[in-house]
């Protein structure tokens, strides 16, 4: 049988091959009825309202958003930080007798992190009706169990000789665990912690979309009553957000790069915890949300086994798993070739600066805004899914190029350059190549979350278990709301797992070149 290699930098290419059925299904379906309206929306981008009643609402609505999102983080964080130790194997090495309860802890937080923060939100708003707490809610959930196992494996990976040297001078348990565990936790607060806020912010952007309220609500409002220099008023100030923060979270990179004194760090960390959860609810109060409003508790019926079975024979449960799955290869393929091919493509300073500001703002949309647009002109179905999830991720997957791989070392790059070799040569192998596993280890993670996210396109598109979760929940189906939830988390675990086989796979074959395949 013969082998062929494939350049590894050249598999990062091959997933924009979605490209191909998605736009043969949307040309199929396209009409120029909206044509229109998307020239409309387009020159409104430069022509924003400036109407003060306008600014002051969007004003008002971004405030309850960051604000939310802040609280929401700093929550999360901290539960995710304490989660993420308690089911480290390396937390019950001197408790041996003990170890199964962080192995339990595991499993336990694979079920909330399964479930989109848009799921738990559309769940919560159906039992405790609109209320703020619930947003928070919803988002706190799943990315404190997200946190947490980002912790807990960073943790796992960490050289446990350190411990045992210590353990054989005579120190205590607690006192050899936090002195190999503290230095290691740095990392993870300052970079991981940067990368959840503005995901965050995301979240509590999407979910005013799905009516709870912030610059969400403002956004959807507009598109649908097609107000679009009203809605750019909306989206510049959320891109001026974005770009202040990717700014604080460069410098917080730089700044942790130097020595660090870690009893004043981490006493920096609890009063910082203190102070954000402080600042956020004066911050929400003075906007005049009601943080003390009741939740508005609706009792449930709770359907009997029998019913759960029989929604599960009614539910046409193999089309809506082949249309999510089918949603998140597609999705994914458009996220993680595309960033590469605009990076070789459209080498250069000036070029990488412009695709910087480019990621950041197709980060800031949600992608139920852009499916609508894409809906203008086209007829539902599954692509249209695909490309807006597909559009927002490629994004992330930008942003990880711009950021990791030319932040590296460049002396490869500089070689070629200084050879003769022209701009995107050298861009390819210099730059892309001696980070490209690096790259598909992130791109596998990303499959995993987009997984996730295609519950916020179905509640939205008409297509996959979203879409069954939201009809289901609009008639009040319990039954088939435990079914499809269930269902929901089960591929999401499953899809967790491949993706964590394919990321480690990447970052083991980090000195390969290339990849073997049989043909």
């Amino acid at each position: 049988m013969k082998l062929t290699k494939i350049a590894v930098p050249l598999i990062t290419f091959l997933p924009s091959i979605a490209y191909i059925p998605i736009l043969i299904e949307i040309l199929k379906g396209i009409h120029f009825g909206g044509l229109n309206i998307i020239l409309s929306l387009i020159t409104s981008a430069l022509n924003p309202s400036l109407n003060p009643i306008v600014l002051k609402s969007a004003w008002n609505g971004l405030q309850i958003t960051v604000a939310t999102a802040l609280l929401s983080w700093t929550i999360s964080m901290f539960t995710g930080l304490v989660l993420g130790i308690l089911s480290s194997d390396i937390f019950w090495k001197g408790y041996n007798k003990y170890s199964f309860i962080g192995k339990l802890l595991k499993i336990v937080l694979a079920i909330p992190r399964s479930i989109h923060e848009v799921i738990w939100g559309i769940l919560f708003i159906q039992i405790l009706g609109l209320n703020i707490w619930v947003a928070i809610l919803a988002i706190v959930i799943p990315y404190s169990a997200l946190t947490a196992r980002v912790v807990s494996e960073q943790l796992d990976n960490i050289d446990i000789k350190p411990l045992i040297a210590l353990r054989l001078t005579g120190a205590k348990s607690i006192t050899s665990l936090t002195a190999i565990l503290c230095p290691k936790l740095i990392p993870i607060l300052s970079t991981y912690g940067g990368y959840r806020l503005e995901c965050s912010i995301r979240s509590a952007t999407l979910l005013g979309v799905f009516g709870l309220g912030g610059i969400g609500t403002e956004l959807y409002l507009t598109l649908q009553s097609l107000e679009f220099r009203e809605m750019w008023s909306c989206l510049w100030m959320i891109f001026g957000v974005m770009i202040s923060l990717e700014s604080l979270l460069n410098w917080m990179r730089y700044s942790s790069n130097k020595e660090i004194n870690l009893k004043r760090y981490y006493t920096g960390i609890i009063y910082t915890f203190l102070l954000t959860i402080l600042i956020s609810l004066t911050w929400l109060y003075f906007r005049e949300v009601d943080l003390f409003t009741p939740f508005n508790i609706t009792s449930i019926y709770l359907p009997t086994i029998s019913e759960i079975k029989q929604a599960y024979l009614e539910l046409p449960l193999l089309n809506l798993i082949f249309s999510t799955i089918l949603i998140t290869f597609l999705a994914s393929g458009i996220a993680i070739g595309t960033p590469p091919l605009i990076l070789i493509y459209f080498p250069g300073k000036l070029s990488r600066k412009i695709q910087s500001i480019f990621w950041i703002f197709l980060r800031l949309i949600p992608p139920p805004l852009t499916a609508i647009v894409i809906l203008f002109f086209t007829s539902p179905n599954i692509s249209v899914a695909a490309l807006a999830l597909g559009i927002t991720n490629m994004g992330v997957m930008g942003r990880l190029l711009t950021d990791s791989l030319y932040n590296k070392s460049k002396g490869i790059y500089i070689a070629m350059r200084n050879t003769g070799s022209n701009e995107k040569s050298a861009t390819l192998y210099g730059i892309l190549s001696p980070k490209t596993n690096t790259y598909l280890a992130y791109a596998s993670y990303r499959t995993d979350v987009l997984l996730r996210e295609t519950a916020i396109i179905g509640a939205v598109g008409g297509v996959g278990l979203g879409w069954q979760l939201q009809e289901s929940l609009s008639s009040f189906d319990w039954a088939q709301v435990i079914v499809i939830t269930s269902v929901f988390a089960l591929i999401t675990i499953s899809g967790e797992f491949l993706c964590d086989i394919s990321r480690k796979y990447w970052l083991r074959t980090t000195t390969n070149n290339s990849l073997t395949l049989s043909t």
